[in-house]
């Protein structure tokens, strides 16, 4: 292989490709014009047999003003992209064996070209062919390029290789940078590895023995011709032939070209040849090998060969850069597919083990071999086997860093499987490892999202024995998602359980929103006995506080309880807005719709006076319209004999209500 001696082109053609690659797989020129490839919509017959203009042109011999008027009418339906006119015109011209101004035929093929559809691709093609046999030199070639684009968008590979098929038998020489990357995509994506093959011997043989420098391949073009005899054929023979025309041509080869020869040989398991490979590559002075050891393990997973993939794995990491690890993610992938369908997790965990000894100790976790393989487990959607890895290192007496876990956990939770996730965390604190607080943010969060609030208790436990110094995100999160599921009792019984915990700063908020969540379910005992533990434990209360109380009560129908909130607000309230309540509109308009509504009428006017004294405005409106839904009946003089502060009381409010008048 890339020996100096450089054999005549004429072995090249006798030689190259002349075994498993032999099948005629190009297509004839016109079979793709069948309607099996080119589907074409049925048109219904014209409605009456008159003949058009162009039709009775195409009838008769053609004088020299015909063929005037119609490149003229070709060269307007162009301007107005009138398609069928323009290709009606064109057609009439190439029926008398004429063709129009060179650059009128290459508008109409690069406008046709341009649409991209079945159809007008059809024309486009069949318009080269006759112009390529007929007289190339009015071709440009940029058209043929144009032309070879639109097949590789809407990836027709048939007339794609038809197309320069037909060019090499009329010796139509298009640069070869003009078409060979639109085949090269083309036969990729099809797999057509067959067909590419020979279009590329041919194109070799041309720039040898036509010596047309401009005709040969390039090297991703060689290199997708090695691409096809390794990966896609699989034949050693065919692959050393192009790297034989790889030499004659002077195409120098890359890192790429050794990896695919590298895949071919371990899948056929001829490490005599992979050694000579090796070499090779130290004598083109190529000393990173990173693509050949990648194709290496791909070659032998995919023979399931293990224990070389196990050993190739190890000698990448020990020549190369022992920092790190630069085997991609598809390498990782196929590894882990490999392994896994042998049902041979063991040889995973070893692999990992074996790997850390040969890594640096300050190797980034997520360049470990051991991170690749089990981000490789859950980008396959294998959570269950990279742990299952973990516990096989586990269980001997192994380890691996922090970060390897992270990718398990992420998915847990992108999973929902907040149970797992809180026992893995469980897991590595047992094993003397812990995780940072963004992390256990993380899994709190999603067990919350999951309604798993054990879970999330569990996991914030977690966080105290570590010793994590900021409780703040995890705190938030348990409690937010705790009063939006409306569960107050969890949330008091998690209170109670931080409170005392000095890094999470719990504050009177906190308590106020268990207060508001209890009394919004109806659930005022526990209301009261939460406050009473808030005073309890030195937090006061605040407008929030009563105002979520009010609130409870009046929905109850418990304004009696209201009375008794405001004898104890109202030794509160804050004069110099400094300490105590801050008796404002909202606390105002809450005490008295409930007292109002109530029949509490000297405890109303004592909310009067002292709204007045502070100098907050009361709407009047409202209480008057409470008083009338309420106490409609109630008259004075009833009162008088019974209770005569309470008649006092309500004249009083009467009077500032304005009812009396």
């Amino acid at each position: 292989m890339w020996r100096k001696a450089v054999p005549s082109s004429s072995v090249i053609q006798r030689k190259l490709f002349s075994s498993s690659s032999s099948t005629p797989e190009i297509p004839s020129l016109y079979s793709f014009l069948q309607p099996s490839i080119f589907a074409l919509e049925p048109k219904s017959p014209p409605r009456n047999s008159t003949s058009s203009p162009t039709q009775q042109q195409q009838q008769q011999t053609l004088t020299p003003v015909n063929i005037t008027a119609l490149e003229t009418a070709l060269h307007k339906s162009l301007l107005t992209r009138n398609t069928d006119d323009a290709w009606m015109s064109f057609k009439s011209l190439t029926t008398n064996s004429l063709l129009p101004a060179k650059a009128l035929t290459n508008s109409l093929i690069t406008h046709l070209s341009s649409l991209q559809d079945n159809l007008n691709l059809k024309r486009a093609f069949a318009s080269v062919v006759y112009v390529i046999e007929k007289n190339p030199k009015l071709l440009d070639f940029q058209t043929v390029h144009t032309l070879l684009g639109s097949m590789k968008t809407v990836n027709t590979p048939a007339p794609a290789f038809a197309l320069v098929k037909c060019m090499f038998k009329n010796r139509y020489f298009l640069p070869f940078e003009l078409w060979g990357s639109f085949l090269v995509d083309i036969s990729r994506k099809n797999r057509n590895f067959v067909a590419f093959l020979k279009v590329f011997e041919e194109s070799c043989r041309i720039a040898l023995d036509e010596k047309l420098d401009f005709m040969k391949p390039d090297l991703p073009a060689c290199n997708a011709a090695l691409e096809g005899c390794c990966r896609g054929l699989q034949s050693v023979s065919d692959a050393e032939r192009v790297i034989e025309t790889m030499s004659v041509l002077g195409v120098r080869p890359n890192e790429s070209s050794f990896g695919f020869l590298a895949y071919l040989y371990a899948l056929k398991g001829l490490e005599k040849k992979i050694i000579e490979l090796e070499n090779l590559m130290d004598g083109f002075g190529f000393p990173n090998k990173m693509v050949l050891y990648s194709n290496l393990i791909s070659g032998y997973v995919k023979s399931g060969n293990l224990e070389s993939v196990l050993s190739t794995t190890l000698r990448s990491l020990s020549e190369g850069n022992a920092e790190r690890s630069n085997l991609s993610e598809e390498t990782y992938s196929e590894m882990v597919k490999g392994f896994v369908e042998k049902g041979n997790i063991k040889g995973l965990a070893n692999l990992i083990i074996e790997s850390q000894k040969l890594e640096s100790t300050g190797i980034v976790v997520n360049r470990s071999i051991g991170f690749g393989i089990i981000s490789a487990c859950v980008s396959l959607g294998l959570s269950d086997k990279a742990h299952s890895i973990l516990d096989e290192m586990n269980a001997q007496g192994c380890t691996v860093g922090l970060g390897v876990y992270v990718p398990i956990l992420k998915a847990y939770c992108k999973e929902h499987r907040t149970a797992e996730a809180t026992q893995l965390v469980m897991d590595i604190s047992a094993s003397g490892l812990q995780l940072d607080a963004g992390s256990y943010d993380d899994l709190i969060e999603a067990s919350m999202t999951s309604q798993d609030f054990q879970s999330a208790f569990s996991l914030f436990r977690d966080m105290r024995e570590a010793r994590i110094s900021d409780l703040r995100g995890g705190y938030l999160t348990i409690m937010t998602g705790l009063m939006e599921n409306q569960r107050p009792e969890l949330m008091a019984a998690f209170l109670d359980e931080v409170v005392e915990d000095p890094r999470v700063e719990v504050k009177t908020h906190d308590w106020n929103s268990i207060i508001h969540a209890f009394c919004k379910a109806g659930r005022l005992e526990d209301a009261k006995r939460t406050l009473r533990r808030m005073l309890f434990l030195q937090f006061e209360p605040n407008n929030q506080t009563y105002l979520s109380l009010i609130n409870g009560y009046v929905t109850a129908e418990k304004c009696f309880s209201v009375l008794m909130l405001w004898h104890e607000v109202k030794h509160k309230i804050s004069t110099d807005g400094q300490k105590g309540i801050k008796f404002d509109n909202n606390l105002v308009d809450a005490f008295l719709y409930a007292l109002v509504k109530g029949g509490f009428f000297d405890a109303v006017m004592q909310v009067v006076e002292k709204s007045q004294e502070m100098k907050i405005f009361v709407d009047k409106w409202k209480y008057k319209q409470a008083f009338m839904e309420n106490h409609k009946k109630l008259k004075v003089a009833k009162l008088r004999k019974r209770n005569f502060r309470k008649m006092e009381a309500l004249i009083a409010f009467k009077n500032w209500a304005g009812l009396n008048a």
